[in-house]
């Protein structure tokens, strides 16, 4: 119970950092669109799908976009969350192997760096499914 209690609250620890990382890598402050207004996320769409006159086609597609991403998602996220594991199980060992902890460290980057790539591709998606006309209703409401 106790070494459950611990690898978690390790992988907490380690979460926490590299996510304070990320957020100290983007700067102060409020986050700001690193694409400036050009991408547009689903449920900004579905927010304004009357507004933007979706057609059933365009509603569609955006639903199907949606779905086969997340799928292509969830299964990063378990190669994140098995490399994690990994890691953690790599710590209890005394001494650490700096070298496993790393290797582990840099397959769940590589399992988040392909979650990000599926996410941007998603949203280029979505804009190419949108008349300029929409893209500009959508730019004027942000």
């Amino acid at each position: 119970m106790r070494q459950g209690i611990r690898r978690y609250l390790t992988l907490a620890g380690l979460s926490l950092i590299l996510l304070t990382s990320v957020a100290s890598a983007q700067g102060p402050g409020p986050q700001k669109d690193p694409f400036k207004g050009k991408l547009f996320a689903p449920n900004v769409i579905l927010q304004h799908q009357d507004e933007l006159g979706l057609s059933k086609e365009q509603f569609s597609a955006i639903r199907a976009a949606v779905v086969e991403v997340q799928g292509a998602v969830a299964e990063h996220e378990w190669d994140l969350r098995e490399a994690y594991m990994q890691a953690m199980e790599d710590l209890d060992e005394s001494p650490v192997n700096e070298g496993k902890v790393l290797e582990s460290i840099q397959a769940a980057l590589l399992a988040e760096n392909e979650v990000k790539k599926l996410q941007v591709g998603l949203l280029i998606r979505l804009r190419n499914l949108l008349t300029d006309e929409q893209m500009a209703y959508l730019q004027s409401v942000k």
